[in-house]
C-alpha cells in the first residue's frame, strides 16, 4: 500500500531553500491509541484551524554530511534536531535523497507554546510540506512522471509523511473537516494519510466555527501524548473505545449533513470526556485535567442550560479547554461576554487563544 509513495532515487539533487506554513487541528472524534508505524487504532475527524500555524523555512545543502539543525523562534533546539534526524532516517525509503545532505530548519509558531494547541501537528505538517516541495523541485527539473506534479498526490504524500512524524499531523494538510483512519462512512479514507471530508455533505453551520482556547495550564504536561498512546496497549477498555469511535462516525455523518447542533454538542463533548476517561483507566492512571478545567466545564453546562446558546467544549490531551460555538451566534449574543467574565478567571494567566474554523 505504501508503494505509491516510494521515492525514485534517480535524479540530481541541489541546494534548495523552501518555506511552508501549516495550521494545527482539533479532533472531534478522538484518536487515542495506535499500532506500529503510526497507524491509528480508530478513525478520527478534526477541524483545521485558521490562525494557529507553524511557519517553517528549510534549507537543504546537497552532498554535505547528513546533519540537522533546528531553530525555534531563533533559538537552537538540539534535542528537537535529534528527533527530526531520527524521523528523516525513518522516511528514507520515501525520500531517497534525504540523507544525502544537511538541513537547517527555522520554525515559528503563531500561538504560545504549551497552549493546548497541537504544535506537533502543525510542526510536522510544515516539515512534511517542505520535504515534498524539495522533492517536487528535484523531480520537476528531471521531468518526472506527471503524477508527481499532481496536487492530490502531493497532498497525500505530505499527509503520509507527516503521519510518520506525528499521527495527528496528517490531518493538518487540509482545510476544514478532515478524516484520518479507514471508515466505511467516508469514501477514500485511509490509515496511511488523511483525506478531506466531502464538502457537499457538510451543513453551512459547520463551515464557520469559533475555537477559543482557554489556557488553563501553560506548562509541560505530566504525561506526554506518546506515553498516553502507549498506555492504551494495556488499557482494559481500549478495544471498546476503539469500536465506539468507529461507531460514532455513523451519527457524526448524519449530524454534519443535517446541521443538528444539539446532537453535535452531545457527541463532541462525549468524545472529549471519553478521551480523558481512558487516561484515568490506564495503568498507571493519570489525570491531565486541572481544577480549572472542571470548573469551566460545569460553567459551560450551566450557561447552556440557562440560555440555550450553543457554547460547548472539546479537550485535547491536556488541561486546556477548546470553547466551540458557531460564528453565526457569537455576534450580539452573550457568549463572548460570558467567556470573558466567567471563564477567563479559571485560566493560569488570563490567557486565551482565539481562532476560527472557516473555509
Amino acid at each position: 500500500m505504501t508503494q505509491m509513495f516510494i521515492g525514485n532515487p534517480h535524479f540530481t539533487i541541489k541546494d534548495i531553500a523552501v518555506n511552508a506554513s501549516c495550521p494545527s487541528n482539533i479532533a472531534l472524534i478522538k484518536y487515542w491509541g495506535k499500532y506500529a508505524h503510526q497507524m491509528p487504532a480508530n478513525p478520527s475527524i478534526s477541524f483545521t484551524l485558521n490562525h494557529c500555524k507553524t511557519n517553517t523555512k528549510m534549507i537543504f545543502k546537497a552532498n554535505a554530511p547528513f546533519t540537522v539543525k533546528t531553530f525555534l523562534s531563533g533559538k537552537e533546539e538540539v534535542q528537537f534536531a535529534e528527533k527530526i534526524a531520527k524521523y528523516f532516517r525513518n522516511i528514507e525509503a520515501y525520500l531517497p535523497w534525504i540523507l544525502k545532505g544537511s538541513f537547517e530548519i527555522h520554525t515559528e509558531n503563531t500561538f504560545p507554546h504549551s497552549s493546548g494547541i497541537a504544535s506537533s501537528a502543525s510542526g510536522f505538517g510544515a516539515i512534511a510540506k517542505c520535504l515534498v516541495e524539495i522533492e517536487r523541485q528535484f523531480t520537476a527539473q528531471e521531468q518526472k512522471a506527471e503524477e508527481k506534479d499532481d496536487i492530490d498526490y502531493t497532498l497525500k504524500k505530505a499527509s503520509f509523511l507527516a503521519r510518520l512524524g506525528s499521527g495527528s499531523a496528517c490531518r493538518s494538510l487540509y482545510d476544514g473537516l478532515v478524516v484520518w483512519g479507514k471508515t466505511p462512512e467516508v469514501q477514500g479514507s485511509s490509515d496511511l494519510y488523511a483525506v478531506p471530508y466531502p464538502n457537499e455533505e457538510i451543513h453551512p453551520i459547520f463551515r464557520d466555527f469559533n475555537d477559543w482556547v482557554l489556557l488553563i495550564h501553560e506548562g509541560q504536561k505530566s504525561v506526554s501524548s506518546t506515553v498516553g498512546h502507549g498506555l492504551m496497549n494495556t488499557n482494559p477498555y481500549a478495544e471498546r473505545r476503539f469500536q465506539e469511535a468507529r461507531e460514532n462516525f455513523v451519527p457524526m455523518k448524519e449530524i454534519l449533513k443535517s446541521g443538528d447542533i444539539e446532537r453535535f454538542i452531545t457527541l463532541v463533548e462525549h468524545e472529549a470526556l471519553t478521551l480523558h476517561a481512558m487516561m484515568m483507566m490506564s495503568a498507571p492512571a493519570f489525570i491531565l485535567m486541572k481544577t480549572g478545567t472542571l470548573e469551566v466545564i460545569n460553567k459551560i453546562w450551566n450557561f447552556r442550560k440557562e440560555t440555550g446558546l450553543p457554547l460547548f467544549f472539546t479537550l485535547d490531551a491536556g488541561a486546556n479547554v477548546h470553547l466551540l460555538f458557531p460564528s453565526s451566534v457569537s455576534d450580539g449574543s452573550s457568549i463572548p461576554e460570558f467567556i470573558e467574565k466567567e471563564l477567563l478567571p479559571h485560566t493560569q494567566n488570563g490567557g486565551v487563544v482565539k481562532d476560527v474554523m472557516k473555509w
